[in-house]
């Protein structure tokens, strides 16, 4: 299931599932849907501006080559249980 969105200023836009894991030298985040890209940075926000422009990058190379762009198919839920 794709999820596209189409913003005020009429973009197309693509979500894609990305998963933020602390380190013990800061923050790695990764896109299941997207083998092979993964970020570190030393805060969560410059992960996530890593994150961002890793995928932006990915896919353009993907459609450059010729490739598939693989549809964003991850979904992500937290899940409360008894602590």
């Amino acid at each position: 299931m794709a999820f596209r969105i189409v913003d005020l200023g009429r973009v197309e836009m693509t979500r894609y599932a990305v998963v933020f894991e602390k380190t013990s030298t800061g923050w790695s985040a990764y896109a299941p849907d997207l083998p092979g890209l993964g970020v570190a940075a030393a805060t969560i926000e410059e992960t996530e501006k890593l994150i961002r422009e890793g995928i932006e990058f990915h896919l353009e190379g993907l459609r450059e080559d010729g490739l598939p762009v693989p549809e964003p198919l991850t979904q992500v839920k937290q899940i409360a249980i008894p602590a």
